[in-house]
């Protein structure tokens, strides 16, 4: 038997005998690592002739990769025993509960919009929608804000870059738009009652204003409106959702464009432990704005207004969810702080639902 034969039973028996991977570990480093037996017979036929190269080569290789093969098929043994001990070893009870799994939750904006709609559909309203990149005639013009109009300047509006001849496009800067294409939608001759709530867009930005927020506005249209039933309405609705009976309504003489008479909703409020808590009379605070639909929007929705009477209102989503729920910074609602969403969010399975519905 040759030195190389003697080697190759030597390594074989080496790989065999290793009880363990750090074994056949030791075995592969000694033959076939860099200072490795293998390895140093390969580096001596470089010195060889071409004669003994022909011949020893063929040999020196042969070793090598049946040495090679023999560590792949232990190591496989050896992972297959060692998964095999696992299995036995470990066990898995199926009739433990589950570990529970991270969940999101509803943002109190979301939760703020299901409310509002639940609370409307009670008083028969639809939820309309509409784009929130609108050209400036659906945006102003309509809503008797024409260019011209000092009005414009307090929306702080995201214009778009403009091309020659064609419409002035920005992010819409409130629902109101969406007032107009309902009332085109129906036709002029439908009565309407809608909420359109969304997102909207103004370049401001503070504890209590931010560059993108959520507005909720109303509008009626129909035949006999008055006051008096946007009054109540109102009332109605800030009963339902603050769930106090206890609502007191003022409404101050204000103005907006769109409107005429046009009305500030101011809403009592209690101290508790120093915090001002919706309900009550110890003072007011403003929430909505609203007014009576100006002739010239009804004429723009292509109604006849000397026929066609309506009132329209609107506020801000993320102002009631800080009245409701407690918040004082209306930049938390966007930061995605998930300290912050874990603390106000809403389970999914486990939302406050109004579905008692409004009073009669």
């Amino acid at each position: 038997m040759t030195d190389l034969d003697q080697l190759r039973d030597h390594l074989l028996a080496a790989v065999e005998a290793s009880g363990g991977l750090d074994a056949l570990d030791t075995v592969r480093v000694g033959a076939l690592g860099k200072q490795g037996t293998i390895t140093g017979l390969l580096k001596t036929l470089g010195g060889m002739s071409p004669e003994q190269r022909l011949v020893e080569g063929p040999r020196i290789q042969g070793l090598r990769e049946a040495v090679t093969a023999a560590i792949a098929d232990k190591k496989a043994a050896l992972d297959r025993a060692d998964l095999d001990a696992r299995l036995a070893r470990e066990t898995l009870d199926m009739t433990l509960p589950a570990d529970g799994v991270g969940a999101g939750s509803v943002h109190p904006v979301s939760q703020v919009m299901d409310e509002l709609a639940e609370i409307f559909a009670d008083l028969g309203f639809a939820v309309a929608t509409g784009p929130e990149i609108e050209d400036d005639w659906y945006n102003f013009t309509a809503l008797n804000i024409p260019e011209t109009h000092p009005a414009r300047a307090m929306h702080d509006t995201f214009y778009f870059p403009e091309g020659e001849g064609e419409r002035k496009m920005l992010l819409r800067t409130h629902t109101s738009p969406v007032q107009i294409r309902a009332m085109q939608a129906a036709g002029g001759n439908k009565p309407i009652r809608i909420i359109a709530p969304g997102r909207t867009y103004r370049s401001d930005s503070d504890a209590t204003h931010t560059p993108m927020f959520h507005q909720v506005e109303g509008l009626v249209i129909d035949k006999g409106i008055t006051l008096g039933h946007l009054k109540w309405t109102l009332e109605t609705f800030l009963k339902a959702f603050f769930e106090r009976d206890d609502i007191v309504l003022r409404l101050r003489p204000s103005y907006f464009p769109f409107t005429e008479p046009s009305a500030e909703v101011d809403v009592g409020f209690s101290l508790v432990n120093g915090k001002r808590v919706i309900g009550g009379s110890d003072g007011w605070m403003e929430v909505l704005g609203s007014g009576m639909v100006h002739r010239t929007v009804i004429e723009a929705g292509g109604y006849d207004p000397d026929e066609w009477q309506g009132f329209a209102f609107g506020c801000g989503i993320d102002r009631l969810a800080m009245l409701k729920y407690g918040m004082d910074d209306l930049r938390a609602f966007f930061d995605g702080d998930i300290r912050w969403l874990k603390h106000y969010g809403f389970a999914a399975l486990d939302v406050p639902t109004l579905s008692g519905g409004v009073g009669a």
